[in-house]
């Protein structure tokens, strides 16, 4: 029971060579060759953004970091 469970599983798997041959031409066919790269230049421009965003973000967290570190070293360098 458990050994059909598992083939099930396997017969739905990542596409091989022929499959993706297939997938390939089904994009071809409904989008066309025109409308892919237009595609592939906003995927691009938003995988850009969105690495500027991270980066923003852990750039305002290390900041964060830093700041509260130093009100608490110059209040006990004031009190000495």
């Amino acid at each position: 029971m458990f050994t059909n469970l598992l083939q099930c599983f396997f017969l739905i798997s990542a596409p091989g060579g022929s499959e993706w041959i297939l997938i390939i031409l089904a994009v071809l066919i409904l989008f066309g060759g025109r409308k892919i790269p237009e595609f592939m230049r906003g995927l691009g421009k938003g995988i850009r953004e969105f690495n500027d965003a991270k980066d923003n973000v852990k750039k305002e967290i290390e900041s964060g970091m830093t700041d509260k570190d130093k009100p608490a070293s110059t209040t006990t360098s004031s009190q000495q």
